[in-house]
């Protein structure tokens, strides 16, 4: 099957299961507020946008996970993108994305193979408490990706009671 085709297949099963680019889908966000936990579903290249270059369909800071001050964030990070291998650091937020990994905002905020990335099907759970405020990168650090738009955000909010995910409407 050529590749054009093979997206368009793709992109209709996507449609057909309810997940389309754009479109939040609540069960990627499970929070368990007496653990002080949250676990969040990431996928790299679940869709074609950005040239697969993108997290659960986003690229470009369109997704925002919130999460409260003090809490356990478990990321169950996959790549799903047929082409391209992925990986996933938490930076802080800057106006100057780096074009690979830099320390972490977190200890222990990345999964391995910061470089090489994973290939499709593969993954890892990354966990690190969210022991500051403020605003964070959810960042490929595979060497051009995250320069290239695979990033989207997290708020550590000292406010916020429960985790959310929000995506604001395109410009």
């Amino acid at each position: 099957m050529r590749r054009s085709t093979a997206l368009v297949v793709f992109a209709a099963l996507l449609l057909a299961a309810g997940v389309a680019e754009g479109q939040v889908d609540p069960k990627w966000l499970r929070a368990d507020a007496a653990a002080k936990s949250v676990d969040f579903t990431l996928v790299a290249g679940l869709t074609g946008l950005n040239g697969g270059m993108n997290f659960n369909g986003f690229s470009q800071g369109r997704l925002n996970l919130t999460v409260p001050h003090g809490w356990t964030v478990v990321l169950h990070f996959k790549n799903q993108d047929e082409n391209l291998p992925h990986s996933v650091e938490i930076i802080a937020d800057t106006n100057s994305l780096p074009i690979g990994p830099v320390p972490p905002a977190f200890e222990r905020a990345t999964t391995g193979k910061l470089v090489q990335g994973f290939p499709t099907g593969q993954g890892g759970d990354v966990r690190f408490l969210a022991g500051k405020t403020g605003s964070f990168l959810i960042f490929c650090a595979v060497p051009g990706h995250g320069a290239a738009g695979m990033w989207i955000r997290l708020t550590v909010s000292a406010t916020a009671d429960k985790p959310a995910l929000a995506a604001p409407p395109a410009p």
